[in-house]
């Protein structure tokens, strides 16, 4: 007579047990080097930008690979690194102290619902409401520049783990591909995928953002807003921000140019920024970032809403890669140890117009 309970084999148990024990260690040190994350991803990230240029300095041109890592983080560090320090320099100059700013500001939205109540008699901007703004505001303000500018020991670890990448890339894509117990179709896809989102978010989004905050700032000029650079290092972060968008920053300048009296410069400021500036967010959307990698914008919506909360100001960058990564990794485990036969990953509209022409 059949046994009808089969014993589970010692080899399954300690594969299980090996399996939660390194689980249990990775968590470990994912807890307590948390705050070291972001520089995994920012020097993944610039490890992507930078590769092709990496292979053509080391293998094309034969240089060493130490001097080839040190001259691409030099160019990282001219292209990014002191843009942004110049740019954050100008904000806080412009701005000055804190209670200076919030004393401002306080003025800036008084003087806005004075001038919607008088007009609408509706009182939309309620006192109650405005200090729910000026709060918010305050808080996020606080959260943002603690997240944004107290990085000098995230910044200097992640140059320290790109040099590493960039020494020897053809040993780090290997033990990265080695490490991954996959099919190589799926580390290949992943590669590309990573790829193209890195591409997309990284170089497509501060590309759109920039465009913005130039068209914008041709508006600001021309119509006399007051602090157009200030406005266009604004704009240019604003526009980042998935739905609102650059709006966040040029309607309350228009409305409060309005109040101020000069109404012809205020309405000038609204009606060229909403469409100037919409039709450059869509024109760059729809050629620069379409031919980059097509992220779906609840991707690109929850991923900047999860990743400011866990990586600050970065996570505009990294919170779509890691949705969309997400995503990916849902599909990767269906085709790995899924039996339906169905396609899991959809292919291009092109390609399902090829395999229509081929079966006809």
């Amino acid at each position: 007579m059949p046994n009808r309970y089969q014993q589970i084999s010692a080899v399954k148990i300690k594969q299980v047990f090996l399996l939660l024990l390194i689980c249990s260690l990775i968590a470990l040190i994912v807890y307590n080097l948390a705050l070291f994350i972001p520089s995994v991803l920012g020097a993944l990230t610039l490890y992507v930008v930078c590769r092709n240029l990496n292979f053509y300095l080391q293998e094309e041109r034969e240089w060493k690979s130490p001097w080839a890592a040190a001259a691409i983080i030099i160019l990282c560090l001219i292209v990014l690194i002191i843009p942004v320090y110049l740019l954050g320099d100008m904000i806080v100059e412009r701005l000055g102290d804190s209670k200076s700013y919030m004393e401002k500001f306080n003025v800036f939205l008084n003087k806005i619902h004075d001038y919607v109540f008088s007009k609408t008699r509706i009182d939309l901007l309620s006192k109650d409401n405005l200090e729910g703004i000026k709060n918010s505001a305050a808080k996020f303000s606080t959260s943002a520049l603690s997240g944004t500018f107290n990085t000098l020991s995230v910044v200097a670890s992640m140059f320290f783990m790109l040099y590493f990448m960039l020494e020897k890339p053809r040993v780090f894509e290997r033990v990265v591909a080695n490490a991954a117990p996959l099919k190589r179709a799926n580390i290949n896809l992943i590669g590309e995928k990573f790829r193209k989102l890195v591409m997309a978010n990284a170089v497509g989004i501060p590309v759109v953002a920039l465009g913005q905050g130039i068209v914008a700032l041709i508006g600001y000029l021309i119509f006399g807003a007051p602090s157009p650079m200030l406005l266009f290092a604004l704009t240019a972060v604003a526009s980042m921000i998935p739905i609102v968008g650059a709006a966040i920053v040029y309607v309350p300048v228009g409305i409060f140019m309005i109040a101020e009296g000069s109404t012809g410069q205020g309405v000038g400021v609204l009606i060229y920024c909403l469409i100037a500036v919409g039709l450059t967010d869509n024109v760059l959307r729809f050629t620069l970032l379409k031919k980059l990698e097509n992220i779906h914008p609840l991707n690109t919506v929850f991923g900047i809403i999860m990743g400011m909360n866990l990586f600050g100001f970065m996570g505009l960058i990294f919170g779509p890669i890691l949705v969309s990564m997400t995503v990916l990794l849902i599909q990767v485990y269906r085709d790995e140890f899924s039996t339906d036969e169905n396609e899991l990953i959809l292919p291009e509209p092109k390609e399902i117009e090829e395999k229509i022409d081929l079966s006809i």
